[in-house]
């Protein structure tokens, strides 16, 4: 019924407990008080020489009836017995309300009246339990709201006043208000207004009380709005009445105060009917015209019936109470005093003073607000259009008011306001906020205030953004407050100002709550790309629940995408209408074949298209235009709206054309839509038209400077007769069509796009019937569902605006503020993955750090500790690389540009690199040969002007404090003493190393993004000479870029190619030794010992990779070779298991080959050869035939003990055991074919074998040769295992055996200095000989199956008769050597059958080549072999040869 509900106003009354004594004590001291005040009111009276004697009336002596009244309550006020709540309280109330009523009594007696009234009600004497209560308390708003007295002085006057408005509170604010009626509570509100008014011609101090007491009314009837019942009784009783309450006076109501001389009377009559509140409104309307027009009691207008009004008091006061406080704002309808006026020449007083209350109802009723239509409509309609209008006042009070109205309503009633917000924000916050509309810096000021004051609400851009922005109806608010807060904060040719400090807060409000939301969901989520696949009207797109993200999300962003092609689309349209809605058609926005309806629409809702283009089309005879242009009508709603408002909104959206057929045409589309909606005074649509037509003409005749004789209204009215069906249209309806037209001219050439509108009545009208049909208000919660979008946005102009203030700004606060906004902008492009703005804002703020200006001051250490804003810069760009270097891409190379600057000045902390290598040390330990030094020397470095790196932070500190220079300096002051602790601590808290050392939490990208950077950063290597200070950054570079490979082992494969491409360069372009090749070559080394473990599929490249040290120059490799060799033997040690593929092995065994001649590195590289070697340990036919060249060469070198090329050669020799463990394993695990296979590889590395065992057998070293004889010996001789096919054998004579008897004879020939080189080569020819006996006896039967025998026997009878003639020194042995030797080898032969006496003739016969060759040399020997050759038969030797050879060869193997 929209009533309180009393029942939380009794259950606030503690009952009393029942105690009797209590009770009578407090009985007895209300007696007393009551009594004490009928006494107080008597004596004032007394005073009064009419009150103080008697006077006759007829026989009798009488005193005046209020005195006696009051003398009878004080005779009966002991003697109720009852208890104090069941004495009906009108006994001890009257006879103060009748003195209060009297018009004889003067102010002093009425004001003590008034007191002990005020005293009753505030000492709760009155409660809802007691008896009667309802008519008490009517009683006492009756009384004092008509209260009389006589004027005696002003002072007098001015305290009733001021009594009257403290009771008419005490009566609201007692626990008994509740029991007033509607009625009363509009009347008391009345009454206080009416003091108010007639306040100001009183004293300053009435005047602020009547104000407080107004604001304390309100705030207390607006209180108990939350507490209502629903109001549907209200409403339905209310009906439409809202619109007949304005312009009613009543006489009652206006004050009659005659003070002359003294004399006079004060009246408050009031004696309220159900009509109060027309009185109160004709009250405000007479106030705003000053008009002292009368008119009869206002009861013809009658809000609501009496039964309501004498109801409890409920909503239906609170309406009247809010629409008495919208119409004291109808201030602008006074001619003259319009806020656009540019000048206060209306008083701000009485509108500031209305906001007030209004700001007070609106805070204290809140949402409750939603609840009650009537309240809610009066808030949509008549207050929000009122606050459109002093929104653009020049009064900085008023406008402050007004925004902090709009901030309360959007706080509770945001949800029904949607377009009202809009209109605000784009028609005064907008307008106001830039100075190019005209507005004085104070209401800039106030309006900026404002819009950080909406910033500030968390999800206030949030939903702007999706609410507007992402409607096609509506402009994008959120958009352009980014664009307006982002400009405001530039300063532009001019100081830092508060007001862009003010805009800078709002632009950081903004980010900051995009910043807090990251936490709370939804983020990471990348938003899918808005596709169209088909076409759908794009004005009918549809959201199904927008209470529920998972829907409305997607339904906004896909309107803001529609939005955004219509925005496009308009523009090819303002080119060239044909192909804009070919474009249009192409993204599915238009169908494939053109509709009317669907073009309409978008020159209906698409903002930006040029008016005259749209005029031109619309008004085009062609049929499709016609269609197009009624399509275009019908999108217009004119219910209920006059005909020049409704003219005045469609000829805003396009230019009417010039030509008479176009117009006609437009016009007639316009009158059949008019009349259709609004038929209530025209008969047809032709008078539509012809009324349209005339209003045109009245538009041109009026507003055209050329039209010298204006129409007047009669010539209006005169023209227009009988258009109506026939009839006359209403003279009324003309006359304020006429006037409306002088008034406010329609434009029909509407401005293009010129900035924000204007509010015009007309607008509003269309706006209030838009909100009935906009899609609801989407709330949004706290989780970043758009931020993305709107980040995307206002990213740009917002790093911008920033970074200028920044640069501008002298304060730390200011600095602050910018740090946190920079922190936050990248905490959001972060975690909405927009790279490119976090780039920007790196590449923004190393500018700040003034580490990257060219050095110009002398001591930049000193300047930079002196300056806090580029110490705060620092921390923040390496804070935000720490936190969030995951997406950064080109940022990373400005982030090092910072970092190398510091290494240059010597603040880097020492340990940069090496800690980020995450490794126990860079290089060998010391005592491994020469320790790694850096080439740049300590005197070069002093030249530079700056420490080593090495000294770190402490050390540049130091340094500082004593200034070991050559010139003596003095001492540094306390001042550059402060300055540097400054730069250490800010150094210290940039955590530069972390960048490095946690590189393997970076992200693929990031991570490749920051290689790069370092290798851009190292410059690229030149030959000749680099400068030191060039050096020393590529050297730098090149430890950081090693580090971040090392700690990113797993994801080598990323960063590989690049670093590779880096060391090469430097490699292939230095000639001379230097730090940066020694970094690049043990840099490169360290990073394949410690990858082959892990990174199998990578380890072809790795080792691939050293052959770059096989590449460097000579002179570089000469003095870098024992530490390479060190390297490389670690590196055998720890991966020889690692090393699989031959490509690896040939890399390996090639830097250690090359070692085995150099003094310093053989040792190191032969020892990594024992390793692989030893035992065939890490051999494997991967590697064999280079482990075994390699140990040749070390065999071979004379670098080093002659005990090391014998060991050398026993690891050559001892290799054979794999060979044979292979073939064994082949034989068994494999299959035949594959076996034999492995077999013929097996016997190819056999040879590669032996061959290198023969070159050692020349060595000039007799202990080496020798030894590698007899090794060669057991490497031809042990290999039965391993089943060598029978080709390999004669290779094996021709390549090995017999080229080293030739070789080492040729030797033994040779000139003198030969054979004094060779000492004691006679020996070595002896154990040669001895070796082809041997291995030829050895393999006798398989060779004697070798077609080729004969001539391999041949060619060994020819080796023996070439060494018998032989001519050495000491040659004896050999004359008697091999005879012997030959004797025994045919011996052999012939047990086993092999020489034989044959008939067969030719060159294999083997017994006649084998006599014809032996006879030459030994012609005795036949005879010997063969003592008895006839007699014995053939059969006897053959029979034998199974059994005595092998005796006989033991006993010739032995010789």
């Amino acid at each position: 019924m929209g009533r309180l509900r009393l029942q939380s106003s009794i259950n606030a009354i503690e009952e009393e407990p029942e105690d009797c004594e209590a009770t009578s004590s407090n009985k007895a001291a209300l007696e007393c008080m009551i009594n004490s005040e009928i006494g107080a009111v008597l004596a004032v009276m007394r005073r009064n020489v009419r009150w103080g004697g008697r006077y006759v009336s007829g026989d009798d002596q009488l005193e005046h009836s209020l005195i006696q009244s009051l003398k009878t309550l004080r005779r009966q006020i002991f003697s109720w017995q009852n208890e104090w709540q069941s004495v009906n309280p009108s006994l001890y109330l009257q006879p103060f309300l009748d003195v209060i009523r009297s018009d004889e009594t003067g102010a002093p007696i009425t004001s003590v009246a008034l007191s002990s009234i005020y005293k009753i009600l505030t000492l709760d004497v009155l409660d809802v339990n007691t008896i009667n209560v309802e008519d008490a308390m009517h009683m006492v708003v009756d009384a004092v709201t008509s209260c009389r007295f006589e004027v005696t002085d002003p002072a007098s006057e001015e305290v009733v006043l001021t009594k009257i408005l403290q009771v008419l509170l005490a009566c609201m604010k007692s626990k008994a208000s509740v029991m007033l009626s509607n009625q009363h509570v509009c009347t008391i509100v009345n009454t206080c207004f009416r003091v108010v008014h007639q306040a100001g011609t009183k004293g300053e101090l009435l005047q602020r009380m009547a104000r407080y007491t107004m604001h304390e009314l309100v705030r207390c009837i607006f209180s108990h709005l939350p507490d209502v019942d629903n109001t549907e009784r209200s409403l339905v009783k209310g009906g439409n009445s809202m619109k007949n309450e304005t312009a009613v006076l009543d006489a009652d109501y206006s004050f009659s105060s005659k003070p002359e001389n003294g004399s006079g009377t004060s009246e408050y009559d009031g004696q309220l009917s159900a009509g109060a509140f027309n009185a109160s409104s004709g009250l405000i309307s007479g106030m705003m015209e000053e008009s002292n027009a009368r008119t009869d009691n206002g009861k013809d207008a009658v809000p609501y019936d009496f039964h309501l009004m004498t109801e409890p008091y409920g909503v239906p006061c609170m309406v009247e109470i809010f629409h008495f406080l919208c119409s004291l704002l109808n201030v602008v309808e006074q001619p003259g005093m319009g806020p656009r006026a540019n000048s206060l020449t209306f008083d701000e007083d009485v509108p500031l003073f209305a906001l007030g209350l209004i700001n007070s109802a609106i805070e204290l009723g809140g949402p409750a607000i939603r609840h009650h239509p009537r309240l809610l409509n009066l808030v949509q309609d008549e207050l929000f259009r009122n606050l459109m209008q002093f929104g653009l006042s020049m009064s900085p009070l008023i406008l402050s008011m007004v925004c902090s109205i709009v901030l309360n309503l959007y706080q509770h009633l945001r949800t029904e306001l949607k377009l009202q917000l809009e209109a605000f924000f784009s028609c005064v916050i907008l307008r106001l906020a830039q100075s190019r509309y005209g507005a004085s810096y104070q209401q800039q000021e106030v309006a900026m205030e404002a819009l950080v004051d909406f910033c500030r609400q968390k999800t206030f851009m949030v939903e702007m953004y999706a609410n507007l922005d992402c409607d096609i109806t509506c402009g994008n608010v959120f958009e352009e407050l980014a664009n307006l807060l982002s400009k405001s904060a530039f300063p532009v040719n001019c100081p830092l100002s508060s007001m862009h400090i003010l805009a800078l807060d709002g632009l950081i409000a903004v980010i900051q709550g995009m910043a807090e939301r990251i936490g709370n969901g939804s983020v990471g989520f990348e938003p899918t790309p808005v596709n169209l696949e088909e076409y759908t009207p794009f004005w009918m797109v549809k959201c199904e629940n927008y209470g529920d993200p998972d829907h409305w999300v997607p339904f906004v962003r896909r309107r803001k995408y529609i939005k955004r092609r219509l925005m496009i689309g308009a523009d090819h349209f303002n080119r060239d209408p044909k192909k804009g809605l070919e474009f249009l058609q192409g993204t599915h926005l238009l169908p494939e074949k053109l509709d009317p309806q669907s073009v309409a629409c978008f020159f209906r809702y698409t903002a930006g298209l040029d008016k005259n283009l749209v005029g031109d089309f619309l008004g085009n005879h062609d049929e499709f235009c016609v269609q197009v242009l009624h399509e275009f009508a019908g999108t217009f709603d004119f219910q209920d709206m006059n005909l020049d408002t409704a003219l005045r909104l469609f000829l805003e959206t396009f230019r009417l054309p010039g030509e008479s057929q176009k117009i006609q045409r437009v016009l007639e589309a316009f009158s059949e839509r008019y009349y259709e909606q609004s038929p209530q005074i025209l008969a047809n649509k032709d008078a539509a038209l012809l009324l349209s037509y005339s209003l045109i003409m009245l538009n041109t005749d009026q507003h055209n400077v050329q039209v010298k004789k204006k129409m007047t209204e009669e010539d209006f009215i005169r023209n227009n007769r009988h258009i109506n069906g026939g009839n006359d249209l209403p003279r009324d309806f003309l006359s304020e069509l006429y006037y409306s037209i002088c008034k406010n001219e329609i434009r029909t050439t509407p401005e293009q796009g010129a900035g924000f509108a204007e509010m015009t009545p007309s607008r509003w009208i269309d706006l209030m019937h838009k909100s009935k049909k906009t899609s609801p208000y989407i709330v949004a919660d706290s989780r970043a569902y758009l931020d993305h979008d709107m980040f995307a946005i206002m990213s740009g102009p917002t790093i911008a605006a920033i970074s200028v203030v920044f640069d501008h700004a002298e304060y730390e606060d200011v600095y602050q503020t910018c740090i946190d906004g920079f922190l936050a902008v990248a905490k959001i492009s972060a975690c909405h993955h927009l790279e490119d703005v976090l780039d920007d804002l790196v590449v923004s703020l190393c500018k700040f750090t003034t580490l990257l200006n060219p050095s110009s001051v002398e001591e930049p250490v000193l300047a930079f500790g002196d300056d806090a804003k580029a110490r705060m810069a620092t921390v923040t760009v390496f804070t935000i690389a720490n936190r969030y270097g995951d997406f950064i891409r080109t940022g990373w190379r400005n982030i090092l540009d910072c970092i190398l600057r510091l290494h240059k000045l010597g603040l880097l902390p020492a340990r940069v690199a090496s800690d980020a290598a995450d490794d126990s040390e860079m290089s060998s330990d010391p005592g491994h040969g020469k320790p790694l030094t850096n080439s740049l020397s300590s005197a070069h470095m002093q030249a530079i002007g700056t420490p080593r790196r090495s000294s770190g932070l402490m050390g540049r500190f130091s340094q500082l404090l004593s200034l070991d220079t050559e010139e003596p300096r003095s001492q540094p002051t306390e001042q550059q003493l402060a300055a540097h602790q400054r730069t250490l601590q800010t150094i210290q808290k940039c955590h530069i190393d972390s960048i490095f050392t946690e590189s393997k939490f970076l992200q693929a990208d990031s991570l490749l993004q920051l290689a790069r950077a370092l290798i851009w950063a190292a410059g690229r290597p030149q030959k000749g000479n680099t400068s030191p200070e060039d050096e020393d950054t590529a050297v730098f570079c090149l430890e950081l870029l090693i580090a971040i490979t090392l700690n990113n082992r797993d994801r080598i494969g990323l960063l590989w190619q690049g670093v590779y491409e880096h060391i090469a360069n430097i490699v292939q372009s230095t000639v001379v030794a230097c730090a940066l090749v020694e970094k690049a070559v043990f840099g490169l080394l360290r990073i394949c010992q410690r990858l082959l473990p892990y990174k199998e599929n990578l380890a072809d490249e790795l080792l691939r990779s050293l052959q770059l040290v096989l590449k460097l120059d000579a002179r570089v490799a000469d003095q870098y070779c024992e530490q390479i060799t060190q390297e490389v033997s670690r590196l055998v040690k720890a991966n020889a298991t690692h090393i699989r593929s031959p490509m690896g092995w040939r890399t390996i065994a090639s830097l250690l080959s090359i070692t085995a001649r150099h003094p310093d590195a053989s040792e190191s590289g032969f020892e990594a050869l024992s390793f692989i070697m030893a035992d065939g340990a890490h051999l494997s036919p991967a590697n064999f035939v280079l482990c075994v060249d390699a140990a040749r060469q070390f065999a071979e070198s004379r670098v080093g003990q002659t005990d090391r090329s014998v060991h050398a050669v026993d690891l050559m020799a001892g290799s054979v055991a794999c060979l044979v463990r292979w073939a064994q394993d082949a034989r068994e695990a494999m299959a035949e074919a594959e076996a034999a296979k492995l077999c013929q590889d097996i016997g190819e590395m056999w040879l590669r074998l032996v061959q290198g065992l023969r070159k050692v057998c020349l060595d000039q070293r007799e202990e080496v040769r020798n030894h590698a004889l007899l090794s060669l010996q057991m490497c031809l001789t042990g290999v039965d295992e391993i089943h060598l096919p029978l080709g390999f054998w004669p290779q094996c004579f021709e390549m090995v055996i017999f080229t080293m008897l030739d070789d080492l004879a040729e030797i033994a020939q040779g000139n003198p200095q030969t054979q004094k080189e060779y000492r004691n080569i006679e020996g070595t020819l002896v154990l040669a000989l001895k070796l082809l006996t041997k291995v030829f006896l050895h393999l006798l039967q398989e060779l004697s199956q070798l077609t080729s025998f004969c001539k391999l026997w041949r060619n060994v009878i020819g080796r023996m008769e070439k060494y018998m003639k032989l001519k050495v020194k000491r040659g004896e042995k050999l004359q008697e050597l091999v005879p012997e030797l030959l004797k025994n080898t045919l011996l052999v032969m012939k047990t086993k059958g092999v020489l034989v006496p044959t008939s067969t003739l030719g060159g294999d016969n083997v017994w006649e080549q084998t006599w014809l060759h032996v006879n030459k040399i030994f012609p005795s020997l036949q005879s010997e072999v063969f003592p008895n050759q006839d007699s014995e038969p053939l059969q006897s030797n053959q029979t034998d040869a199974g059994r005595s050879p092998i005796s006989n060869e033991t006993s010739a193997q032995n010789e």
